[in-house]
């Protein structure tokens, strides 16, 4: 092994050892986690360590109540109290800057197809082996993009959030940077952000390589650290691998259905699937450059063919033993989105028994979870906590 490899693999521990026994703290000893004490009297306070656990991070701000990624849903996020915000799931421009979107198209949550000079860009592409029609970040200068607004995505489910529709422009990543050092001077506290690398692969083969993109603005502002107050997630593992060589911060593998490929295996002929990467061998190689991951709840418990959750599985245990943290994804309180046994009635837009499906996965040792609605996460782990 050369001297670069085994100095990658050191920084990786280092950080791993410092993340888990910050997030999992004295609560290490009781999950089994070898010597998480141990790491966290070496390394002091700071970091990690200051957010409350079970961590409640809000899911692209406070989506449930707002258009998802715009400043008014991540103000509200941290209003509501969530320990971190999803702040950017990033997708660059033409002109190569990185902005907040779930997608790079833009179709569903801009009002851009109410543009008619914008009329012409909507195109079909292969976007991860799907075609997908639309208009596309990538198409668009930050110039054009910015005289866009924001819509609500999913209004069948959230037709309360269309009142919102128009308010907010899509926002940077740099704006964000800025945001966030502004609202932990006004509130006196850090405030965290946990941004996404989206469809890497995809956009490395256009020229517009995000992870470059993403280290020189941390660096920029101080916030490649490993103390520093940014997680970053993608779910391709080549790009947190790509991540950890440019940058120390705490880094997290998001990890879809059981049966998917990630996408960057897909493009690189690795047969493995998400099922392999949560065996333990597979949690000991994203241990090897990652100190967590983002599973979906379906990883820690399976729902049955009627959509109610059956037993959990060992995810949580063999994890924790690899050293890594879990930040599942996603809890939200419409009835489509929880298990069918924690449902109330059918309508798309009510809400269901949230406190009780937050309880059954909380009690699973989860370290934290993504949610759409940060006022609920937070009065569920309230209760969780009281036993």
């Amino acid at each position: 092994m050369g001297a670069q490899e085994s100095n990658g693999q050191e920084r990786g521990t280092a950080r791993r050892a410092l993340l888990g026994a910050a997030v999992l703290g004295a609560g290490g000893a009781v999950l089994g986690l070898p010597g998480a004490a141990r790491a966290d009297e070496r390394h002091g306070g700071g970091g990690y360590r200051s957010l409350p656990r079970p961590t409640v991070i809000g899911h692209r701000g406070a989506s449930g109540c707002r258009p998802e990624h715009t400043f008014g849903s991540y103000q509200l996020a941290l209003d509501l109290g969530a320990d971190v915000v999803e702040a950017g799931d990033l997708v660059p421009t033409k002109d190569g800057h990185l902005v907040c979107r779930h997608e790079p198209e833009i179709g569903g949550t801009t009002d851009v197809s109410a543009h008619p000079e914008f009329a012409a860009r909507k195109t079909t592409k292969t976007l991860d082996g799907v075609a997908t029609t639309g208009w596309f970040t990538e198409d668009f200068t930050l110039a054009e993009l910015k005289t866009l607004r924001a819509v609500e995505r999913i209004p069948a489910n959230r037709p309360h959030n269309t009142l919102y529709n128009g308010r907010w422009e899509i926002p940077t990543f740099e704006e964000v940077l800025r945001w966030q050092d502004e609202q932990t001077r006004k509130r006196g506290k850090q405030v965290w952000i946990y941004p996404e690398t989206k469809h890497p692969t995809y956009f490395r083969k256009l020229g517009l390589g995000l992870e470059e993109r993403v280290a020189r603005l941390l660096r920029k502002y101080g916030k490649d650290k490993k103390d520093s107050p940014v997680i970053l997630q993608s779910f391709e593992p080549s790009s947190i691998e790509r991540l950890d060589k440019l940058v120390g911060n705490p880094l997290a593998v998001l990890l879809s259905a059981a049966n998917t490929r990630p996408w960057d295996f897909v493009e690189a002929g690795d047969p493995r699937t998400v099922a392999d990467l949560v065996r333990p061998e597979g949690l000991e190689w994203i241990a090897s450059f990652a100190q967590g991951i983002g599973p979906t709840l379906d990883l820690i418990i399976p729902k049955d063919a009627a959509g109610n959750l059956t037993q959990p599985t060992t995810l949580v245990a063999d994890a924790h033993r690899a050293g890594l943290i879990l930040h599942p994804y996603t809890m939200r309180n419409e009835n489509p989105f929880l298990p069918a046994n924690f449902r109330k009635g059918t309508a798309a837009d009510a809400y269901g028994d949230a406190f009780g499906a937050f309880k059954v996965y909380f009690e699973t040792g989860i370290d934290g979870v993504f949610s759409d609605n940060a006022d609920t996460a937070l009065l569920a782990r309230a209760d969780f906590l009281k036993g």
